[in-house]
């Protein structure tokens, strides 16, 4: 299937328990003239963040709408459901917060539960995934602010509790291709 969420061009594959080592070992002989090598789940949530996809649990959650998280485009507005109400209302109303892409040039990632602050140091909003982006060679996060203070390469401050960095807001997603 070619259902990942990554962003990238890849597949997964079904398969019965007992064929995962032999088709594991074919893709890996295979794919070895093409410098094939195995990556981790970090990889799969760097591709993402790097392309603004929403996770579950993260940038989603039973309290954020899915307007305020930028997917009206699959979102069925016209149904009634268990929640319809509140993203109707986000529409016609508007919403107070909004996603965004956050970058920066120190060599700290922004992490989920990083407070996001403005130039005055207020609090404007709240990281909920970060990493290290090697396409772009430079740490990233997603998040959400304000709504007011949607400013595109505004300044910003990251506080992580130990430390407060600058960062830019950026426009999602971070790779367009």
């Amino acid at each position: 299937a070619s259902t990942g969420y990554t962003g990238a061009r890849g597949y997964e594959i079904y398969c019965e328990n007992e064929y995962v080592k032999y088709i594991w070992e074919i893709i890996l002989k295979e794919g070895k003239e093409f410098d094939i090598l195995p990556i981790g789940l970090a990889a799969r949530d760097s591709l993402r963040i790097e392309m603004g996809y929403c996770l579950y649990g993260n940038e989603i959650d039973e309290e954020t709408s899915p307007i305020e998280a930028g997917l009206n485009w699959i979102t069925k507005t016209e149904t009634d459901f268990y929640g319809s109400n509140r993203i109707k209302d986000d529409i016609k109303i508007g919403f107070k917060y909004r996603m965004i892409g956050i970058k920066t040039n120190d060599r700290i990632i922004p992490r989920k539960g990083n407070i996001i602050l403005n130039s005055e140091k207020n609090k404007i909003g709240t990281i909920t995934s970060g990493t290290f982006s090697p396409t772009l060679n430079k740490p990233i996060g997603i998040g959400f602010i304000l709504k007011t203070n949607l400013n595109y390469d505004d300044e910003i401050f990251i506080y992580n509790k130990r430390k407060t960095f600058k960062a830019k807001i950026y426009p999602l997603p971070f790779i367009r291709s």
